[in-house]
């Protein structure tokens, strides 16, 4: 991963929630903790991982939609703070993952395509506003005739289409897409996916595509990071994770995609993990996954494993590799 290019760089992230545990006693909830990454210019990184490992966190504590414990972000070379948040808000968006619950329904979907719009004066008149609406509608599919019309009146695969051209409404560079498939039938997910790479394609932008489903993310990525208990495990380039994944988490992620030939299905083995997920606040000593891994030794007790390189642009966090 080359530095001098990446447009985003994530480095040491960290963000702890407080809970209330009793009677003025809270302890606290590590969501995310010391993920770092970076994503070069026209790049998609997919983050996946099972429930509750922190990959919707990592990419709303990156947009500082949540205000991180520590670490920081840098954006095409300067760091996200007070001074550079107004344009770092204009140049990264996210889509959300619920169509359903994203899109305010006492709005018209032109209004909400246009909100970026207004927040950030990107346009000097009405007719000028309007008319970049309709260029936004029609870049997602959606006939500019329906402007008018309100969230509740589309379907799921559409909403999410409106999403996205109000995501698109400030021109960004950079967008999270927050499981953007997930809530829509498989068909439609297709089409969704296939509009995200025909957009980056013609506008040159960058994703951080969070996903469960490794096959999406396959398809649509450049490199994967795989995450488990608010750590990234194993980072490794998107058919390079697949053919030879590294880390037993990922390997038993790996195991449970369906495969289509029945020849292949039938040959391999489904890694089914013992126990339970440790709660994110009481977490095991040294590294999270150990409780659970078949390889695990006393020195996984001792310490957390480092994210290190096992092979050539190949990431991951074990001390028996």
């Amino acid at each position: 991963m080359s530095e001098d290019k990446a447009l985003v760089e994530v480095k040491n992230l960290k963000l702890y929630f407080p809970i209330t545990t009793g009677f003025m006693k809270t302890a606290m909830l590590k969501a995310v903790d010391d993920v770092s990454f970076s994503i070069d210019r026209g790049e998609t990184l997919g983050l996946v991982g099972e429930s509750g490992c922190g990959k919707t966190t990592v990419g709303r504590t990156l947009l500082h939609l949540y205000k991180p414990t520590s670490g920081e972000v840098i954006f095409d070379g300067k760091r996200v703070d007070k001074s550079t948040m107004s344009e770092f808000r204009r140049r990264a968006q996210m889509v959300f993952q619920d169509p359903y619950s994203s899109l305010n329904p006492r709005m018209t979907v032109g209004d909400i395509v246009a909100e970026p719009i207004d927040v950030h004066k990107l346009c000097k008149s009405r007719a000028e506003r309007n008319e970049r609406v309709r260029e936004l509608l029609a870049t997602v599919g959606i006939s500019s005739e329906q402007a008018t019309r309100y969230a509740h009146e589309f379907s799921g695969g559409q909403r999410q289409r409106i999403g996205i051209a109000r995501a698109l409404a400030s021109n960004p560079e950079f967008i999270v897409c927050d499981e953007p498939v997930s809530a829509l039938d498989v068909s439609i997910q297709a089409q969704v996916v296939n509009m995200l790479e025909d957009l980056q394609q013609k506008m040159g932008l960058s994703y951080l595509f969070i996903a469960h489903d490794l096959s999406v993310v396959k398809h649509i990525s450049s490199r994967i990071a795989v995450m488990y208990l608010g750590h990234i495990v194993e980072m490794a380039e998107a058919n390079e994770l697949h053919r030879r994944p590294a880390h037993p988490y990922t390997v038993s992620l790996l195991s449970a995609v369906p495969i289509p030939d029945p020849n292949r299905a039938k040959a391999s083995r489904r890694i089914v993990l013992e126990g339970d997920v440790p709660s994110p606040m009481n977490l095991p000593s040294g590294c999270p996954f150990r409780t659970r891994c078949t390889r695990a030794t006393a020195k996984c007790a001792e310490s957390c494993p480092a994210l290190r390189e096992v092979a050539p642009g190949h990431m991951a966090a074990c001390h028996n590799l």
